[in-house]
């Protein structure tokens, strides 16, 4: 049951007429007798008036009636009624105004805790909006590294975005089977890291964090933002990967050192299995292949070998593939298959002249992206440079050499001469030493070595004049000191000879005289049969063109029978690091070992020895002369067994004297045959006698001999296969002589040495080794 307004009304106007009244009554006794119990009582109402609601005004209007009614009795004899009603008021409106100032204070509360979460709910939109509005993706976690709160942004980056929150590591964008990024443990980290976007592209991150401690429960939390950077790193990564490729060849000299070491880094850097280049040399129909990953092009299974050329091509389909990529345009790429998300790898042409080209093969097929595709161009590129430029050095390397060779020295030499030419590492300029060896009318032969100061052409033109003028002074009979002396005055007018160190020297070989002399230039070395070498350190002056001389000093010696004469430039024995008397040392021992070697076997032997193991920082010429040897005079009885030994005495007496291996064993079968037929038919009616073979040279010709005292077997009107042995030591001789006497039988072969020749543009060999 409900009540009206009405009702509600009566009911207010009844307790206000009861309270008054109450007012009335409590408030007239305490006028007539004023005590504190009487205002207690006013206390008291004053709380009453607050629950019951009274007004203000009708308690103040009542209280004042009240106050003037006893005012006006005649009764009333207390001068103080107006105090004490005043009195009484103020302890009734006491409670009311404790009650008034704590209303007033609650909502003053009120509002003040209105307006705080009024203020608090603006700040926390104006938070999420700016949070919202980063371009950079925003996060928050937790001190276990939960990250409970991410923005849009970081959504986009990572593909896991607000709606996926809460994240535990690991966090789902962590890619597999790499390094965990850094914790979150200290006041503020930044680090670059990928992650796996959920698309499944990879991206790298840069991750900037700082610490915070919250007010209310003092928990520690992370925020930070991140940001894509993955341009800057894919840039980056592209830098250095063509710096490697850059680094990796920079040092390589020929195409197949550039591809030796530049597919290696290309194979690894673009993560192939495998790397296949062909190149056409000269446009020939036959590729040059080189490898870097199987152990041939067309097997299924990978090993890490190093890059080299194979003698095999590859399978028809990948020569094929090769063979169309190299004719597309320059600087092009193509990823196969063409059309596919998944590519099993990539070919390209080489260069820009249409002979060469590469096949990378992934060990699983990938998809190439654009970075990919950047990549790959930046570093065939760097290879297809790499590539030219060797091919530059090598055309450089061969012209210069050539005309070095052509300005060195005669391409033919007297029998039993070497020379060489080690051109400095690396060999593009041509420099300023040289060799010449004269063979003169009356028998001797001239040889000079000299060095000029400096490198390059300038050092080339020097030399080529002082050589040609030595020539000149030599064929016109200057002997070694007249030949110095007068190339001072030369080498004085021509720029840039000063200092020029020469060694010159007159051989003798029938007479076994050497006469020399050196203008400040290395002592040759001379080495008797069996002996360590010794300097010949005679003759000895200044560089040309440096002091007035009154008289090159000059020396001779004795070429004792099978000795090694060695001339050389500084190159050969000044080494930073090493005193130059233990390579003169080193030259000597090694000839000591050499009396049954070839002079251009010598030289090698020599060079070998010497040579650093980064090669020689200098230019080495050199010229080797074996003095003939001993004449060879072998007498053995007349048997079988005795043949073994002629032949093998025979070979080593022939490699003495330098006569070519091949003529050599020519020789050899020859003299062979002549002994058999001693051995075999001499002596069918005699006591076993003896085979006389003896051997001598000169400057020229070799001469063999064999003498029996047995009986001559008269030759078959049809010897069969047998009784050829004449017409066969006369093919493998200039001609023999078969004398019979009373005494015996004599066959005499002889044969002329040849000249020694070499090819003008080999740089690497000895220059003594037959063309």
């Amino acid at each position: 049951m409900t009540m009206d307004a009405g009702e509600r009304a009566d009911d207010a106007g009844a307790v206000l007429t009861a309270f008054l009244d109450d007012y009335a009554a409590v408030l007239r006794r305490h006028l007539t007798a004023p005590e504190q119990g009487g205002l207690g009582e006013g206390y008291e109402l004053g709380r009453r008036a607050l629950v019951e609601r009274i007004s203000l005004l009708d308690l103040t209007e009542n209280h004042y009636r009240v106050v003037q009614a006893a005012q006006r009795s005649p009764a009333a004899q207390d001068q103080r009624i107006a105090e004490n009603a005043l009195e009484f008021l103020l302890q009734t409106l006491a409670a009311l105004d404790i009650a008034t100032r704590g209303y007033l204070d609650g909502t003053k509360a009120y509002e003040q805790q209105r307006t705080r979460a009024d203020d608090l709910a603006g700040r926390d939109a104006f938070r999420t909006a700016l949070v919202e509005s980063l371009q950079d993706g925003f996060f928050v976690a937790e001190a276990d590294g939960t990250i409970v709160e991410v923005n849009s942004a970081f959504g986009a980056l990572t593909g896991y975005g607000p709606g996926d929150v809460p994240f535990a590591l690991p966090h789902p964008w962590s890619p597999p089977n790499t390094p965990r990024y850094p914790d979150l443990g200290s006041e503020s980290l930044r680090w670059v890291m990928p992650v796996q976007h959920r698309d499944g592209r990879k991206v790298w991150l840069a991750v900037s964090t700082s610490s915070l401690v919250k007010p209310e429960n003092d928990e520690r939390i992370f925020v930070g933002t991140i940001r894509d950077v993955t341009a800057e790193h894919d840039a980056q990564a592209r830098d250095q990967a063509a710096s490697r490729l850059a680094t990796a060849v920079g040092a390589a000299t020929s195409v197949a050192e550039v591809l030796a070491v530049g597919l290696d880094e290309l194979r690894r850097t673009a993560g192939a299995a495998a790397a296949v280049v062909a190149v056409w040399p000269a446009r020939t129909a036959e590729p040059e292949i080189y490898t870097s990953g199987p152990d041939r092009p067309d097997e299924d299974e990978f090993a890490d070998v190093p890059a080299r050329a194979v003698p095999d091509g590859p399978d028809p389909a990948t020569r094929a593939l090769l063979e169309r990529a190299r004719r597309r345009s320059p600087r092009s790429l193509q990823v196969l298959p063409d059309g596919l998300d998944s590519a099993a790898g990539i070919v390209a042409p080489l260069g820009e002249t249409g002979d060469a080209a590469l096949w990378l093969r992934f060990a699983a097929p990938r998809a190439v992206a654009a970075a990919d595709r950047t990549l790959f161009s930046l570093l065939i590129g760097h290879l297809s440079l790499a590539m030219q430029r060797a091919r530059n050095f090598d055309q450089a390397r061969a012209t210069s050499l050539t005309l070095q060779r052509a300005m060195l020295g005669p391409i033919e030499l007297p029998p039993r001469f070497s020379v060489h030419y080690e051109p400095a590492l690396p060999p593009l300029e041509i420099g300023g030493d040289w060799y010449d060896v004269v063979p003169l009318r009356d028998g001797t032969i001239g040889v000079v070595v000299g060095d000029c100061v400096g490198r390059g052409l300038s050092a080339a033109v020097v030399m080529g004049q002082l050589r040609t003028a030595a020539r000149a002074l030599l064929l016109r009979g200057a002997g070694p000191a007249q030949l110095l002396a007068e190339l001072d005055a030369v080498a004085a007018r021509i720029p840039g000879a000063m200092c020029t160190t020469v060694c010159a020297a007159v051989l003798d070989p029938v007479r076994g005289v050497v006469r020399y002399s050196s203008a400040g230039h290395m002592p040759p070395i001379l080495a008797d049969v069996g002996e360590v070498g010794r300097l010949l350190e005679g003759g000895r002056a200044v560089p040309l063109a440096t002091f007035d001389t009154p008289r090159r000093p000059e020396a001779s010696t004795a070429l004792p029978p099978g000795a090694t004469l060695v001339l050389f430039t500084d190159g050969l024995v000044e080494r930073r690091g090493v005193d130059i008397d233990d390579s003169f040392a080193q030259i000597a021992d090694v000839l000591a070992g050499t009396p049954g070697r070839l002079p251009r076997e010598v030289a090698d032997a020599v060079l070998s020895r010497l040579r650093p193991a980064a090669g020689y920082d200098d230019d080495v010429a050199m010229v080797v002369y074996r003095q003939p040897p001993a004449p060879l005079l072998l007498d053995v009885p007349a048997a079988a067994e005795q043949l073994t030994v002629l032949r093998r005495t025979l070979k080593a007496w022939f490699a003495a004297a330098a006569v070519p291996h091949d003529l050599a064993a020519d020789l050899v079968a020859a003299a062979n045959e002549a002994c058999s037929n001693s051995v075999e038919h001499a002596y069918l009616h005699k006591r076993p006698g003896r085979v006389v073979l003896s051997a001598e040279c000169d400057t020229e010709t070799v001469v063999i001999v064999v003498r029996d005292d047995g009986d001559w077997k008269p030759r078959a009107a049809d010897p069969g296969y047998r009784g050829r042995g004449i017409e066969m030591m006369k093919a493998l001789t200039e001609d023999v002589e078969i004398e019979h006497t009373e005494e015996g039988t004599r066959v005499r072969m002889w044969v002329t040495l040849p000249a020694i020749t070499f090819p003008t543009a080999n740089p690497i060999r000895s220059a003594g080794q037959p063309a």
